[in-house]
């Protein structure tokens, strides 16, 4: 029987690999069948296809954690409204500066943008903002990921230069989503937001938590198959880790073994995405962005943001948030890279078509 399910999931790797498509129940099927052997399968067939677009090189990106105010009171999150015990913070335009500085010099040439969704930071606002960054670093890519808004603010950020858009769509099931938010927040706006952005022609990047809440493998599965369709520029995926002031703080986290299988068959989906190995990889296990590079992601992205607030933009439990996490720390990273057979280059890291 388990030879059965061996051979079928290599047959649907196979087909992955050729195809890039999968039904939904294929899809299912290809996640019930995750054992550690066929893991390392798809993580073989990731690695070619990712080497035959990108080569050896992963690209860096400098994080800016501009705030960790947010309107929203999504279960799982840290920073969520009703989190008193949550210790505020919004960075100044002039400290988001200083940040684009100290990185342009480390050899950052993408700046992530990232935080709650903080009526201060107005669309008007952001469109300073990211002018500002351009108009000192023109060869850099702005990388905005500040939640939801306006299909017209939107684009006015896009005029302002902004580059690249991250809004992780969370789950593709709408059963599942309201599971996880609250009553005021929509799926249909996440998703209206999301081809709002490609249609706009931000590079626009999306994904999911592995492991959370009321997932199923149908639900990852119907995730998958919206990669697929919506064929993202970017996928960002991680485990779930709980926060102990959010109603999931006893929840299970999601594991390392089964995120990395998945960066491995997103990268076979789509071989020329940005995919990045995330902080929660690291924080869920020592060597998890290594882990996260062998399996087929080609993203890092340390943090830039000043020191004294790392320790509050805590979307989960015991983030890294010090030592190789940190920019400054640059070298120790490339060493880690380097060390399973990567290097980091300098440059935008925009996508490959």
């Amino acid at each position: 029987m388990e030879k059965d399910i061996n051979n079928h999931v290599t047959e649907l790797l196979d087909t992955l690999e050729s195809s890039h498509s999968l039904s939904v129940v294929e899809y299912k099927e290809l996640i019930e069948g995750y054992s550690p052997n066929n893991a390392s399968i798809a993580a073989d067939k990731a690695v070619k296809i990712r080497k035959t677009v990108y080569g050896n090189s992963v690209f860096i990106r400098g994080l800016i954690e501009v705030s960790n105010i947010c309107r929203n009171d999504c279960l799982y999150c840290g920073i969520r409204k009703s989190n008193t015990h949550c210790d505020r913070y919004r960075l100044t335009p002039m400290q988001i500066l200083d940040c684009c500085r100290e990185g342009y010099l480390l050899g950052f040439r993408t700046f992530v943008l990232q935080g709650g969704e903080d009526s201060q930071f107005s669309a008007k606002n952001i469109c300073e903002l990211v002018d500002k960054i351009k108009s000192k670093y023109p060869d850099c890519a702005v990388t905005l990921s500040l939640g939801e808004y306006s299909k017209t603010e939107y684009l006015s950020m896009f005029n302002a230069g902004a580059d690249r858009y991250l809004l992780r769509h969370e789950t593709a099931d709408k059963e599942h989503y309201e599971k996880l938010h609250p009553a005021n927040m929509s799926f249909e706006n996440r998703m209206q937001c999301l081809y709002n952005l490609k249609e706009i022609g931000f590079q626009t990047g999306c994904g999911f938590m592995v492991g959370s809440p009321y997932q199923t493998n149908e639900t990852m599965a119907k995730d998958l198959k919206f990669i697929e369709t919506f064929s993202p520029d970017m996928c960002g995926i991680g485990p779930f880790i709980p926060h102990k002031d959010t109603p999931f703080h006893d929840m299970p986290a999601g594991t390392l073994e089964l995120t990395c299988f998945l960066l491995s068959i997103i990268r076979l989906i789509h071989p020329n995405v940005l995919l990045p190995a995330t902080t929660a990889l690291g924080t869920i296990h020592p060597k998890g962005r290594e882990l996260g590079i062998l399996a087929g992601a080609n993203v890092v992205m340390p943090n830039l943001s000043p020191v004294n607030v790392r320790n509050k933009y805590l979307l989960y439990d015991n983030k890294i948030c010090t030592g190789e996490e940190s920019a400054q720390c640059i070298k120790c990273l490339k060493n880690r890279i380097e060390s399973v057979g990567y290097e980091i280059v300098t440059d935008r890291g925009d996508i490959k078509k």
